[in-house]
């Protein structure tokens, strides 16, 4: 015997007494709606997890592009930080020329005063030598020309500012006699050369004299070291040369070194 397949019947009574309704789902009406079912089901939550996902990957990238965005930043900072420590390496390098020491002195056959005293060595040449006139750089270094000599009579300035590291060597432009040694509140500590046909040369803002006053010294002789004396901003020599009481330039007697 054959057993016959059952459908679904069901039933729907209003709580109010109204008519009733029947919905009856045949054998095979009934598996078509289970299939329907399970597949919206399976659709629904395949449909969700692929949302579930875009909305991850979506948030990652998000995350990813604020981090390159981020790292894009950091890198133009280095890179201006970068071309700020090159001008700055640069700058330091150009005043460390300029104001450092030079590997190769420019005479490096100095008359410095013997031990223990503040004068030059004995047998110097005095001022009546060949060797009076002061035609000598004054400096054992180039060093930086700053302010020429200015010989208008207002803002004059008369003789070379030249700038030079502190304790740097001053000597003698020519062999001649100590006629002045002494502090003022413009020069600081000065000395002042007597060559001999009317010259004279001015050493200003020293931060040590090395001779005194009548004392004889040679051509190129360390007589002080330089200093930032006196009315001075920063370490520097103030070399004059004088004729007769009047100021020429500098530059017209001695010629800096290369």
């Amino acid at each position: 015997m054959t057993r016959k397949a059952r459908g679904l019947t069901v039933v729907f009574v209003p709580d109010e007494g109204g008519e009733s309704r029947t919905l009856r789902f045949s054998p095979r009406g009934l598996r078509l709606s289970l299939i329907l079912g399970g597949f919206t089901l399976v659709l629904g939550a395949g449909m969700f997890v692929s949302w579930w996902f875009f909305a991850l990957h979506t948030a990652r990238s998000w995350n990813l592009q604020a981090r390159v965005d981020s790292l894009e930043a950091e890198r133009v900072q280095v890179i201006a930080l970068a071309e700020e420590l090159a001008k700055v390496e640069e700058e330091y390098e150009r005043i460390r020329l300029l104001f450092g020491p030079s590997e190769t002195p420019v005479a490096p056959d100095l008359w410095l005063p013997p031990s223990g005293l503040p004068g030059s060595r004995s047998g110097g040449l005095g001022p009546e030598s060949e060797d009076d006139l002061p035609t000598s750089w004054p400096l054992t270094q180039s060093g930086f020309i700053t302010q020429p000599l200015i010989a208008q009579d207002a803002g004059d300035h008369p003789g070379l500012d030249i700038a030079i590291p502190t304790d740097s060597y001053i000597r003698a432009a020519g062999s001649g006699r100590v006629v002045r040694v002494g502090e003022d509140p413009l020069y600081g500590l000065f000395v002042v050369l007597e060559h001999g046909e009317g010259y004279q040369t001015v050493y200003a803002h020293a931060s040590l004299i090395l001779v005194n006053r009548g004392q004889s010294v040679r051509r190129e002789e360390v007589i002080a070291l330089t200093g930032s004396t006196g009315q001075s901003t920063a370490p520097h020599l103030h070399f004059e040369i004088l004729l007769d009481g009047l100021p020429l330039d500098p530059l017209s007697m001695v010629e800096q070194p290369s």
